[in-house]
């Protein structure tokens, strides 16, 4: 590298940044092909529910699709949404997805935020934060060779593949809120910053949950994962454009929600980050308005660079 960027070690991944109406996980596969080639750790897609095409309610499903085109690169659920499933199913399909992929799955759960997802699957809003953390328990002990039931001859019934990563996959938590955070440290899991979340809003969510972790009696949560919208370019014209569609937002100033500039300014963004925040986990987010897809690509190229991918 021309700079040095990095204060420690750190891996980088992707979101999937293209998404079309027709042959999604065709167009999923193609781009998780293209980041492993690049280098990048990891391929994530979200869960989302009744928002038209461009909708992704089952993520496992779609990553099975990726990794049949793919080697080495990791599997990744930025919010696995666990409150609206039924919890050996889950466990079953993740395990499966696992075997499947030779053990390349991170599994991020969340608890989901819509009040229309929650309608129209019958679950009591104020049920969410319970039923996921009981889902994951159940989760959890079924992964472990733990019985889930008696059969008629009660005998103990035990899940069936179990996940390739033992005990399982890793669960990281996306939490966004104060209680969330809480039970992500209360849990001992490492926490998946929000990309709409300023960089000094994540400075104090860090140190909450690190203190929730520490007041329930874990040891010190090793994996710091941040998400980020990440934009590198050396034409100013298309940086200029992209900071003024994301100064639109009232969360708050694009420098503090995303790393968008040119190479001297993405290092310079991505060593504070590591300084303020521990961050050893960048996931890179792409689906830019105005960036076509020629123009991703080469950030993300850069991005692999400038980090040692």
């Amino acid at each position: 590298m021309d700079r040095l960027c990095l204060s420690h070690r750190m891996q980088v991944a992707v979101t999937a940044w293209k998404f079309g109406t027709r042959g999604l996980a065709h167009e999923l596969a193609s781009q998780a092909e293209l980041a492993e080639a690049i280098g990048f750790d990891s391929f994530w897609l979200p869960e989302s529910h009744f928002g038209g095409s461009g909708s992704i309610p089952s993520p496992l499903m779609l990553l099975a699709s990726v990794a049949s085109r793919t080697t080495r690169i990791r599997l990744g659920t930025t919010s696995y949404l666990l409150p609206i499933r039924h919890p050996i199913q889950a466990a079953e399909d993740v395990a499966v997805l696992d075997t499947m992929s030779g053990g390349r799955v991170i599994l991020g759960v969340g608890r989901g935020f819509q009040d229309s997802m929650f309608s129209a699957f019958d679950v009591p809003i104020k049920d969410k934060r319970r039923r996921f953390k009981a889902n994951l328990a159940l989760m959890i002990n079924a992964w472990s060779g733990e019985p889930i039931a008696l059969d008629q001859q009660g005998e103990p019934i035990r899940l069936a593949p179990l996940p390739v990563q033992k005990p399982h996959p890793p669960i990281w938590v996306a939490a966004f809120g104060p209680l969330a955070i809480k039970q992500a440290g209360s849990l001992g899991l490492p926490y998946i910053a929000s990309p709409r979340e300023t960089l000094d809003v994540l400075v104090a969510n860090y140190e909450q949950h690190a203190r929730h972790a520490s007041e329930a009696g874990h040891e010190p949560i090793k994996v710091r994962p941040v998400m980020r919208t990440v934009l590198i370019s050396e034409r100013t014209s298309l940086i200029r454009e992209v900071r003024r569609i994301l100064a639109a937002d009232p969360e708050g100033s694009p420098e503090q929600r995303a790393i968008v500039g040119d190479t001297a300014y993405a290092c310079d963004k991505i060593a504070e980050y590591q300084e303020r925040l521990g961050m050893n986990y960048l996931i890179a987010r792409g689906r830019i308005q105005g960036v076509d897809n020629a123009e991703q690509v080469s950030s993300h190229e850069a991005l692999a660079k400038l980090t040692n991918q």
